[in-house]
C-alpha cells in the first residue's frame, strides 16, 4: 500500500530495478511516441521533470537537435547516468531537482515542459501546485506533455494492471500516489491549460496534455 511519507527512488537498487524492468514494457514504443508527438514542433527550450536516466531527453535531442533541455531530477543513481550520458551534450543541462520543490522562475521560460513517470511520485496536493508552477514556466503557446502512471477506476482493475505486468500486489511499489485521469484533467484545467485532453491511454499509462495559450 502506497504512502504519502514513501518515496523509495532516492535509493539505487530501486532505480535501477526499473531501467532494467522498462525494456519490457508493452506500451513503451507507443507511448513514448505519443508523447514527442504533443510536443510543439522545433521547440527551443524544454524542461523534462524526473528525467531519470534522461529517457526522453533523448528522444527530444533526437527529434529536435537544437533543442535546449534542462533535466531533472532528485536520484543519485538516475543523475549519474543521465550526467554520463550527456556529458558531451551542450544542449543539455542536467540538474538536482526535488519535484516536492518549487520550480525556481530564475529557471526562465520553456515551449514545452515534458514528464514521464514521475509526477505520480508526489502527494496530491502538490501534483495540483506543480501543474500550476508548470504553467507558469511555459511561454504562451506552450505545452505541458506528461506520460503518467495513473489510478484504475477499481482496485480490480489496478490487480488485472499488475497480472499483466507479471506482478502481484506484493510488488507494488510504495512511491506510488497515483490519482485517477479525470482528477488531473481538472487540475490542469483549473490552473489555466486550454486544449486539456488525454491523448493516450493504456491500463495505468496515460498522456495528459494542456497549452497555455
Amino acid at each position: 500500500m502506497s504512502s504519502d511519507a514513501v518515496n523509495l527512488w532516492d535509493r539505487p537498487d530501486h532505480a535501477r530495478r526499473f531501467l532494467e524492468q522498462r525494456t519490457s514494457y508493452p506500451w513503451r514504443a507507443t507511448a513514448y511516441g505519443e508523447l514527442l508527438a504533443w510536443v510543439p514542433p522545433s521547440p527551443r527550450r524544454v524542461l523534462d521533470l524526473g528525467c531519470g536516466d534522461g529517457e526522453v531527453t533523448a528522444r527530444i535531442r533526437e527529434a529536435w537537435p537544437l533543442a535546449n533541455v534542462v533535466a531533472t531530477d532528485f536520484s543519485d543513481e538516475m543523475l549519474r547516468r543521465a550526467g554520463a550520458r550527456f556529458a558531451a551534450d551542450p544542449y543539455v543541462e542536467v540538474v538536482r531537482r526535488d519535484l516536492d520543490e518549487p520550480l525556481p522562475a530564475a529557471w526562465g521560460s520553456f515551449a514545452a515542459v515534458v514528464s514521464a513517470f514521475a509526477i505520480h511520485h508526489v502527494v496530491d496536493e502538490r501534483k495540483r501546485a506543480l501543474y500550476a508552477e508548470v504553467f507558469e514556466r511555459l511561454e504562451p503557446g506552450g505545452s505541458f506533455v506528461n506520460l503518467e502512471h495513473v489510478a484504475s477506476a477499481t482496485p480490480e482493475l489496478h490487480d488485472a494492471w499488475l497480472a499483466c505486468l507479471g506482478h502481484t500486489a506484493a510488488d507494488d511499489d510504495p512511491s506510488n500516489k497515483l490519482a485517477p485521469v479525470d482528477e488531473q484533467l481538472s487540475w490542469l484545467r483549473a490552473v489555466g491549460f486550454e486544449q486539456v485532453d488525454c491523448h493516450y491511454k493504456w491500463r495505468e499509462i496515460a498522456l495528459l496534455s494542456g497549452v497555455r495559450r
